[in-house]
């Protein structure tokens, strides 16, 4: 396709700094790959086998927009428990993405400011940028905290949504109550919608989670399995929140997604009866080794949950020092693909003791350069 049929806004979204290391990985023959965001234990068995009687049975049709009833009943019977909140109602999307777009859609006109902490995950600023919006970023450096003063300085009359996301992906951060309650109540004070992205909210290691919708009855909640049940590849979220925010996201997927990946929904009917705690357990374990090896060559944000460690490059930029790590096939991820920074890099602790162990190995060496 020529470049001239290619629409303006696709020169205001970059290709994924993380998708790239993913390619490089497949070609490399024996990465030491500390790279991608995802679990490294197999999908559960049963949730696979209630997947392959889906199949068997028939289920391949197109759902309901919203999800099919029962996935639907159990998740609206868990936030009914968890939130008691009268309005807020629940549906299925293609994905915690599909479900991220969908809102952003929906909450966002153009010029629109949307509002998010640096670091942050890589798309948020570019599906703000895709529905027309602009991404507005408030620092947390050095402690990675939400410093509730500078999010009121950058509020302004354009701003229309905050996102927050804890645990948070790059940096491991858990928010404290105080932060979670005080960015909650700012949000309703200026009328302000707050999506809560909390795909990682399983992986708490040295506090509990908390939810903004604790505090904020309007908060736009978006989950789903990928990490929780190792299911990345599933595509299968879920959103709740204001029905009639949820109302409009519903019509949105009707004309977009469809519906999410049908077999995988009547899979998810399982996965919801299941619980890892010792998968918790083990990536709790797998962190606080990567700290023990690294801590004293290394600074690192608060590492209080997701499984992601956010180091400051000893020397140079994070760039040049991921670049040998490279060089000495250890796969990681510059900071500058999160941030307007590039002063740090994400290291996943998600893999087998054994790559943790080689890439401990390369970080302690290039530390010593």
């Amino acid at each position: 396709m020529s470049g001239p049929w290619i629409a303006d806004r696709m020169s205001r979204i970059d290709a994924s700094g993380i998708r790239k290391v993913f390619d490089l990985a497949a070609k490399m023959k024996d990465p030491i790959n500390l790279s991608i965001g995802q679990p490294h234990f197999d999908t559960p068995d049963p949730v696979k086998q209630a997947l392959y009687r889906a199949v068997a049975e028939g289920r391949n049709a197109y759902s309901q927009t919203q999800g099919i009833p029962p996935l639907l009943a159990k998740l609206q019977a868990r936030v009914d428990a968890e939130y008691g909140h009268r309005d807020r109602k629940l549906f299925i999307t293609s994905g915690t993405s599909g479900g991220m777009l969908l809102a952003l859609s929906v909450l966002v006109n153009p010029g629109d400011e949307v509002l998010f902490f640096d670091p942050y995950f890589v798309m948020y600023k570019h599906l703000t940028t895709l529905v027309g919006g602009t991404p507005v970023l408030v620092e947390t450096y050095p402690n990675f905290r939400i410093d509730l003063n500078k999010v009121r300085a950058a509020i302004t009359e354009r701003t229309k949504v905050i996102l927050c996301n804890s645990p948070a992906n790059p940096t491991g951060t858990v928010l404290r109550d105080e932060e979670i309650e005080g960015l909650a109540r700012l949000a309703a004070e200026k009328d302000i919608a707050l999506i809560s992205d909390e795909i990682y909210r399983t992986f708490c290691y040295d506090r509990p989670f908390t939810s903004p919708a604790r505090f904020n009855e309007r908060t736009i909640v978006i989950d789903g399995f990928s990490k929780s049940h190792s299911m990345t590849g599933w595509r299968l979220g879920y959103a709740h929140g204001p029905d009639d925010v949820i109302q409009q996201m519903i019509k949105l997927q009707q004309f977009t997604f469809v519906c999410a990946p049908t077999p995988a929904q009547w899979a998810a009917v399982t996965a919801c009866d299941l619980e890892f705690p010792e998968r918790v357990a083990d990536y709790r374990l797998n962190r606080d080794f990567m700290l023990h090896e690294l801590g004293g060559l290394y600074e690192f944000a608060p590492a209080d949950g997701a499984f992601y460690l956010f180091a400051k490059a000893p020397w140079g930029t994070a760039s040049e020092f991921v670049a040998e790590a490279i060089n000495n096939d250890l796969l990681i991820i510059p900071g500058n693909v999160f941030s307007g920074r590039d002063t740090h890099f994400r290291i996943s602790f998600a893999a087998e003791h054994r790559t943790l162990e080689r890439g401990v190995k390369v970080l302690r060496k290039l530390a010593r350069r």
